[in-house]
């Protein structure tokens, strides 16, 4: 395998499709040397067949405001590989959404369900369409209509969407409301359903938790804890909620939560008091951390920056793709952080990447660190496949035994001759070998 060559021929087939080739490049360049190793991986072309999607799926989704108006959306689902099991994937609704990102997704989700050992494959889908200011009824309809083209390509073994950005329980109770009406059956076909009607406990925060137990692991392998650390967290979805309330729970002491409009910081740290008060910031849709500054006065307010320059201990990245630079990179050195790990889908650019490692830094990519949550969704999906429901306790068990074993597989592929671990790299080559021996097994098909 010529990685440079193959990025090449990626480009001249997709232009523009930057978060797609950045987050093949990260995957190729971590495998190259033992992939090379395997002459039946070149013999059966496996990488050329795992870069590109099973299928990608094209719609408009026409709906209607409250005042009758017409809006028409594009919707889509990338089918990425199925090789381990039924396609798995988020559906994520917001305007940056395009192609692109969700190819980018899709693949990472490939390698990201494989590290839980669990039988699932890699999907992403969603629409630019933004919930944020729309009423109830107009996202009723919006999903409704969404379903209607959804529902030709998902199954309980085939396609199982869950949510992402933009698509929380509310959104998943309409698309579910939609596809149970058209198909006439309850299945387990979404996940991150409400608990009155198959979901799963703890699924909304368990990203965010699963995030800390890597977390943990990571410190504790390195003789240490999050007793008296000082956490920053970018974002306050799900993830950052998660994340907050296990460290509290662990002795750490969460110091920045950010949003579109900016960040806030708070030395005093961001107590569970504090962490509902940011739920009532979610749930008025104003999308806005600013207020928070109001509410607290412990806390400082930046507007339209990132936290990444405040003195911690451990960064956890909990919002969206490339948030952290090489800048913040550097940044983050400097101040003295020990530790950064990605509850994100690739947040960190790969010039700050590059930082870490260089300054042999305690790093660990998205498809590792944030796998709790589909992790949370394929136990959903067992639950529902029994017809029963765990507690609370039994979830967060085995939530916590599947992040401690993909601790364990990175380790065992990225683990240096000086000690170093280089978890990219073990997540990157641990992820890949199930799915390439799969394919192998399967023949060219």
């Amino acid at each position: 395998m010529n990685v440079n060559k193959l990025i090449q021929n990626l480009e001249a087939r997709h232009p523009g499709e930057v978060e797609y080739l950045q987050a093949v490049r990260e995957v190729l360049e971590s495998i190259e040397e033992i992939y090379n190793e395997n002459h039946q991986f070149e013999a059966y072309s496996i990488i050329e067949r795992l870069v590109e999607p099973d299928k990608v799926h094209i719609f408009r989704v026409p709906w209607v405001d409250d005042n009758g108006k017409v809006f028409v959306n594009i919707g889509y689902r990338v089918q990425f590989n199925n090789a381990i099991g039924p396609y798995k994937g988020g559906l994520r609704f917001h305007p940056s959404v395009n192609l692109s990102i969700l190819k980018f997704l899709g693949f990472e989700q490939i390698f990201k369900n494989s590290l839980t050992s669990l039988p699932m494959g890699g999907a992403k889908g969603g629409s630019d369409f933004n919930p944020k200011g729309k009423s109830n009824m107009e996202i009723m309809r919006f999903c409704h209509s969404f379903m209607l083209e959804l529902s030709k390509i998902i199954g309980p073994d085939t396609d199982i969407p869950a949510g992402d950005i933009g698509v929380g329980t509310k959104e998943i109770g309409y698309l579910y409301g939609m596809y149970k009406k058209l198909s006439d059956e309850h299945t387990g076909v979404l996940t991150g359903k409400g608990i009155n009607w198959g979901g799963s406990l703890i699924r909304p925060e368990a990203t965010g938790f699963g995030a800390v137990y890597f977390t943990d692991e990571m410190l504790r392998m390195n003789g240490d804890t999050f007793k008296g650390k000082r956490v920053a967290l970018s974002g306050f979805g799900n993830v950052a909620w998660g994340a907050a309330q296990k460290i509290n729970q662990l002795g750490g002491k969460v110091i920045t939560l950010s949003g579109p409009d900016g960040f806030i910081h708070d030395e005093e740290g961001i107590t569970d008091e504090k962490i509902d008060f940011m739920l009532e910031l979610r749930a008025s849709n104003e999308d806005i951390v600013k207020p928070f500054s109001f509410e607290y006065s412990s806390a400082k307010f930046y507007q339209g920056k990132r936290p990444w320059d405040i003195p911690c201990d451990i960064a956890i990245p909990c919002a969206t793709q490339n948030e952290l630079d090489k800048q913040d990179a550097e940044n983050l050195v400097k101040n003295g952080c020990t530790c950064i790990t990605e509850g994100a889908n690739m947040p960190c650019t790969p010039e700050a990447i590059e930082v870490f490692h260089r300054n042999k830094m305690l790093y660990a990519p998205g498809k590792a660190v944030n796998a709790g949550g589909v992790a949370t969704s394929g136990l959903e999906m067992s639950q529902n496949a029994m017809k029963l429901n765990w507690h609370a306790e039994e979830v967060d068990k085995r939530l916590q035994e599947i992040m401690t074993k993909i601790h364990v597989e990175c380790v065992k592929y990225g683990k240096e001759e000086d000690g170093y671990v280089d978890y990219m790299k073990g997540a990157n080559i641990a992820g890949f070998l199930k799915v390439a021996n799969a394919m192998l097994d399967m023949g060219v098909v």
